[in-house]
């Protein structure tokens, strides 16, 4: 798959330019195995790299200073001036590449003339942080070939930075770290607040991950992940006003927030108890992973999924029923929402002998009620953001 994608990338290169790239980059895609939308609530999560990936073919134009990209699955272009200041513009696609330049150009950075194409295996709106690969993938892009001398915790930033001030979404940290920082078969337990973080060797070893996505993304997407944040910050006004002395959100308790339920409102409150459980689940799941404890991993999973659902409220029918159907079949240790919600995939642990049954069983199931095409990835922990040159990774 990966070398399909490199010469389909290499091929629409090679038709809107009429030359030949001299660079491939691969950025992947990211799983979380545990802590969803803890990222911004200083909390740990558990993401982990894939082996689904953007592809960049690249070429330096040099006494140029136009920047040109090809977008291979839009079939779109867009092309901007390196010396001049940039804004917001229509195409969605495009604001997330803009914003990585603006950041970079906001450090005083030079950059110079670009062409650039790219496509992608990273299924778009599933919750499988394709803008985050599209934005640390362009800043690694530039700090390679100009020689920026950003470290990896840098554009990592940088990305987050674009999908602030140019897309208007207020996502966390970890999307963007995990295609930075991925290593294969390693999840990554990631500090939020500090960027502090360590490696754990995932062993699941006679289990397989499977995402399925709903193919559903419900238009309040952007707005309903706003809404969940003002709801979190809320809670966290009343919660430090009545304990200034505590430094972190982890670290109130949850008798802390019991007495604080009346004063936040019980919206407020439900946000704030599933992301305290939630930030206690991760380093659990970290463990798990670590021993190969799949049984206990698996019931994380669950656990989640219900936080997710009834107190964090980012479900949906459609996987709020894929969930529940899974749990049913043979040999699923565990199911899931995965993501910031409102649609997109589950992750699944099943043992790899009932993989089969478990698919058609579930996509026959999903059809039938909601009349929709499940879609299945297996997925694999893979390595972060790389040059692609001559079938090696080079770092």
């Amino acid at each position: 798959m990966q070398e399909k994608l490199i010469n389909r990338t290499k091929e629409a290169f090679q038709s809107k330019y009429n030359a030949e790239p001299k660079h491939f980059f691969l950025a992947p895609g990211r799983i979380n195995m545990m802590g969803e939308h803890v990222d911004y609530s200083d909390g740990f999560v558990l993401p982990a790299a894939i082996d689904k990936h953007i592809c960049f073919a690249v070429k330096k134009v040099d006494d140029s200073e136009i920047c040109t990209f090809f977008a291979k699955d839009f079939d779109d272009s867009f092309s901007f001036n390196v010396t001049q200041k940039q804004t917001p513009v229509s195409q969605t696609w495009v604001n997330y590449l803009l914003g990585v330049f603006n950041a970079i150009q906001e450090r005083g950075k030079k950059i110079g003339g670009l062409e650039i194409a790219f496509s992608s295996t990273i299924p778009m709106g599933s919750g499988l942080s394709s803008s985050a690969a599209l934005e640390c993938g362009f800043a690694y892009i530039l700090n390679h070939i100009f020689d920026l001398d950003l470290t990896k915790k840098e554009l990592a930033l940088i990305g987050q930075k674009s999908e602030h001030t140019f897309v208007g979404v207020k996502c966390g940290i970890m999307d963007q770290f995990a295609s930075v920082f991925g290593k294969e078969r390693q999840v990554i337990l990631l500090d939020c607040n500090s960027l502090e973080h360590q490696y754990f060797e995932a062993h699941i070893d006679g289990c397989s991950l499977l995402l399925f996505d709903s193919c559903v993304k419900h238009t309040h997407l952007t707005s309903g992940y706003n809404d969940r944040r003002n709801d979190v910050d809320n809670g966290k006004k009343v919660l430090w006003e009545k304990f200034p002395d505590i430094e972190k959100f982890r670290d109130f308790s949850f008798s802390m927030l019991d007495e604080v339920r009346a004063e936040m409102g019980e919206t407020s409150y439900k946000r704030c108890l599933y992301l305290l459980k939630e930030i206690n689940r991760v380093e659990k799941a970290a463990k798990a992973l670590s021993e190969g404890d799949v049984q206990y991993l698996g019931q994380l999973m669950i656990e989640t999924h219900s936080g997710l659902s009834t107190e964090f409220e980012v479900s949906c029918d459609e996987l709020d029923f894929m969930v529940e159907e899974t749990l049913k079949e043979n040999g699923v240790l565990g199911a899931r929402i995965m993501g910031g919600g409102f649609g997109g995939c589950s992750i699944n642990l099943i043992k790899d002998e009932n993989v089969n049954d478990v698919i058609e069983n579930i996509t026959a199931k999903y059809k039938a009620d909601f009349a929709i095409e499940m879609k299945v990835y297996r997925v694999k922990i893979s390595d972060g953001i790389r040059e692609y040159k001559r079938n090696e990774f080079v770092v």
